[in-house]
């Protein structure tokens, strides 16, 4: 079987709550980032939300993006860890019902969660256990696997780790090895002032893709236009997705600036945008879309996204659908 994407990251379980900004006040953690935690802390948290309606699902950033992707009728494969636990059971499962391709070895030790608490603005402020996620190595990315996918898709997540780092660093060399392209999401504004360099080696080197907010675009770039920053980044990348949250994104293809609209939605919940939006546009690209009309449809699972609670699609999204619509 061939691949669409395959993709290496953090393997989560997803633990989702409607909550006030009184009770984000409370629990005292900055609004609208991604925190790393302990398993004592995160345990804290949950006790904090007894009575609070969640939800669940297999997630991680770029577990969101390869189960979008499959979701919108793609090929994807996924590399990551999880534990010998309930949790790590249900991860696999709710994976592979989504249609990804996952074989993992399930390690002693808990399983990784994210509680995504999401208030009345719509942000979501995002505390990760990485669990045994974090034990992820190179021995567990798997070259005939790679091989056989058009674009391995990383998480900048991944280089909060020495290990998990290790892991992403193989997955990228053995992708250019087989001829492979490599697509590369930042993931979050705080990795960049940590790992900044780092990042930059690969923006331009491996990297044929490159993701990122306007808010990860400006720490990269030092810059503040949309467009000047796009610009600057393609110098070195050979593509660029640039999203704008409302505003659309503007794409970077062979020296060109691709503006892709906003789609208009009531916003309720922000988890999985950036997520959904890869998960658009490396379907489209690799389906037989134009840049343009992968874009479009990025855009509109983006939207679709946000317009309700969680990371997965309610509604199914009919790619040849959306793109007609740009014609």
């Amino acid at each position: 079987m061939s691949y669409d994407v395959f993709g290496v990251g953090n393997a989560l379980v997803d633990i989702q709550a409607r909550i006030t900004d009184e009770i984000l006040e409370q629990l005292d953690f900055s609004k609208g980032i991604m925190t790393l935690v302990e398993e004592s802390v995160q345990q804290r948290v949950l006790d904090e939300l007894s009575g609070v309606p969640i939800s669940r699902c297999a997630g991680g950033s770029a577990a969101n993006t390869i189960i979008g992707v499959a979701d919108l009728g793609g090929k994807a494969a996924y590399a990551g860890k999880v534990g010998n636990d309930k949790l790590g059971d249900f991860c696999l499962e709710d994976m592979r019902k989504m249609g990804v391709e996952i074989e993992v070895p399930q390690a002693e030790g808990q399983t990784g969660t994210c509680v995504v608490l999401i208030t009345e603005d719509a942000q979501r402020t995002m505390l990760t256990h990485l669990g045994v996620s974090s034990t992820l190595t190179p021995d567990d990315i798997d070259e005939e696997e790679i091989e056989k996918a058009k674009y391995v898709y990383i998480e900048g997540y991944l280089f909060t780790g020495e290990e998990t780092k290790a892991a992403a660093l193989k997955a990228i060399e053995l992708a250019k090895a087989n001829n492979v392209k490599v697509a590369f999401t930042v993931s979050d504004p705080f990795l960049i002032g940590l790992f900044r360099e780092h990042f930059w080696q690969l923006i331009e080197g491996p990297v044929d893709l490159l993701f990122c907010n306007l808010e990860e675009a400006r720490s990269l770039t030092g810059k503040d236009d949309p467009i000047d920053c796009a610009q600057y980044i393609h110098q070195s990348a050979e593509n660029v997705a640039l999203t704008l949250g409302g505003d659309g994104s503007i794409l970077m293809h062979e020296n060109e600036a691709i503006p892709i609209e906003g789609v208009p939605t009531k916003a309720i919940d922000t988890t999985g945008a950036g997520d959904m939006y890869a998960a658009g546009l490396l379907y489209g690209i690799t389906n037989g879309f134009s840049w343009q009309e992968a874009g479009h449809l990025a855009s509109h699972a983006a939207a679709k996204i946000v317009s309700q609670m969680g990371a997965r699609l309610g509604e199914p999204l009919n790619p040849d659908e959306i793109r007609k619509s740009l014609q």
